[in-house]
């Protein structure tokens, strides 16, 4: 891969979000991502943001279990913060693996990300080459995380319909997506003025599809749509019961659970 020089890279990046950098730039972070694992990179980071997000932000996760334990799994959740990678990965066991903005590799973080599991969406294009590597992931029994709005919210709410990303890669692998809700990230940002939000992440019950080789772009977004809204039913929830009132309730359905089960044995 032909190196860029520093002031070669901030003036192909463009304006608009748009990064010019030729799509070439990318192919090692991408070939890492499809043929290695993240490493110790990765367990650094999760140690030492866990630490961070569970101290400033009282950070506390509901049915984290829902998550399968092994085989390929996509995680679909809103994105409110800079700080969702962390939030969405630090206390599941599950390595997960992000599509990001491709302006995020740049020299000496670049190495960081590409060895914690990130790989970059080129902006601005299409860029077949990140599902690519996303279908490598999970063909090889990984996690993949992919936000369903595309890009950050920048007032807090989620978005009105989300892309049809997560419709493409949900129909073209056939693997079980787990929609999350990441609740009071939005306003992680008001540390810099001594105020630390509470963020809660609740993940939602796996939902399958079956596989379309050459999914319409119709049927990406009519799944994306029915991904949404498993999203908005948690955030909904979030909002309006708050963290106890969700606890309250998913304890609840879980003491209805084990004696229908009882009862079922019994019978």
């Amino acid at each position: 891969m032909a190196r860029m020089k520093r002031s070669e890279q901030l003036a192909a990046m463009g304006s608009g979000g748009r990064d010019e950098r030729p799509a070439q730039h990318f192919d090692e972070f991408h070939e890492r991502s499809r043929t290695k694992e993240p490493d110790y990179a990765y367990e650094i980071v999760r140690v030492l943001t866990g630490l961070w997000a569970l101290t400033f932000f009282r950070t506390r996760t509901i049915s984290s279990e829902k998550v399968p334990q092994s085989g390929p799994v996509i995680l679909a959740p809103n994105h409110g913060s800079f700080m969702d990678h962390f939030f969405l990965a630090a206390f599941i066991r599950r390595k997960v693996q992000f599509m990001a903005k491709s302006q995020l590799f740049q020299p000496p973080l670049q190495y960081v990300y590409s060895h914690g599991g990130v790989f970059p969406l080129r902006r601005g294009h299409r860029d077949d080459e990140a599902f690519v590597t996303a279908r490598a992931i999970l063909e090889r029994g990984g996690t993949v995380a992919m936000y369903c709005e595309g890009t950050r919210s920048r007032d807090g709410k989620l978005s009105q319909r989300p892309k049809p990303g997560i419709g493409r890669l949900a129909l073209e692998t056939g693997a079980p997506i787990v929609p999350v809700a990441i609740h009071g990230s939005a306003k992680v940002r008001n540390w810099r003025r001594g105020q630390f939000p509470k963020v809660t992440v609740q993940y939602g019950d796996p939902i399958r599809y079956e596989a379309v080789e050459t999914p319409t772009r119709d049927q990406q977004m009519s799944v994306a749509e029915e991904i949404f809204g498993e999203i908005r039913v948690l955030y909904s929830g979030l909002e309006t019961l708050g963290r106890k009132g969700v606890l309250q309730r998913v304890r609840e359905q879980r003491r209805l659970e084990r004696r229908g089960k009882k009862r079922a044995a019994t019978a």
